[in-house]
């Protein structure tokens, strides 16, 4: 890892349990010939903004890959009291952030293998070049199709105007790739995004999330496609 050149303190923040309900062993599960946590781990590694990256984890399996295949890389172990399903996550980084000092954090998760560490110092640098006027940042990808709310009410189109969907207004979607916060955002507002967030974009295709068996396979599809 390259020392930050950066002014401020930053740390990346990686939560990752040994459990996973939909995707058993998801975080540390082979995909596209390594486990799923590498990806993100060696991304991150490639970012120069960084002072520490910080895998929270109650996983002995991860741990100890970590201390053979990542040795700068900092490991907390996860609290009894924090390790349960149904924890908010923002419990666990509150947990961290009141440990380790910085005065910004970004946080990912190892189910966003596809993400780039391009991506990640341009959403840095857009945040630290607009704060304090943005107090936070998160992610999003870009929505344009016909959406309907549960009362069947156009959410973003008019039914009669049948506009290209392309000509849409876009709507966005929190994609969960990337949080940059502060810990007096975190701690007030026990939520990793303040009262003037700005939203970072992402490709589609970038911005991939593990949450089921079909995320797996088609992610494992893209990066295979992706090596040839």
């Amino acid at each position: 890892m390259v020392k930050s050149t950066m002014q401020n303190k930053i740390i990346a923040l990686v939560p990752m349990r040994h459990h996973s309900q939909r995707v058993p062993k998801k975080n540390f599960r082979p995909i596209a010939g390594k486990p799923l946590f590498h990806y993100i781990l060696n991304t991150l590694l490639e970012c120069n903004e960084f002072d520490h990256i910080l895998v929270d984890t109650d996983s002995l399996t991860i741990i100890d890959d970590i201390h053979k295949n990542f040795p700068t890389i900092l490991i907390t172990e996860r609290p009894d009291h924090l390790r349960a399903d149904d924890i908010p996550m923002n419990e666990v980084l509150a947990n961290d952030v009141r440990n380790y000092e910085a005065d910004f954090y970004l946080q990912t998760h190892s189910t966003n293998p596809l993400l780039k560490a391009k991506t990640i110092s341009k959403a840095i640098n857009s945040f630290v070049e607009a704060y304090p006027i943005y107090d936070s940042l998160f992610s999003v990808t870009q929505i344009q199709s016909r959406l309907w709310n549960q009362l069947s009410r156009p959410i973003n189109h008019n039914p009669n105007i049948l506009l290209q969907t392309q000509d849409l207004p876009p709507v966005f979607e929190e994609n969960s790739c990337i949080y940059i916060f502060t810990k007096e955002i975190l701690l007030k507002k026990h939520n990793r995004i303040g009262d003037r967030p700005l939203m970072f974009p992402i490709n589609a295709e970038e911005a991939w999330d593990i949450d089921n068996e079909l995320d797996f396979r088609i992610t494992e599809f893209l990066m295979n496609l992706s090596a040839k």
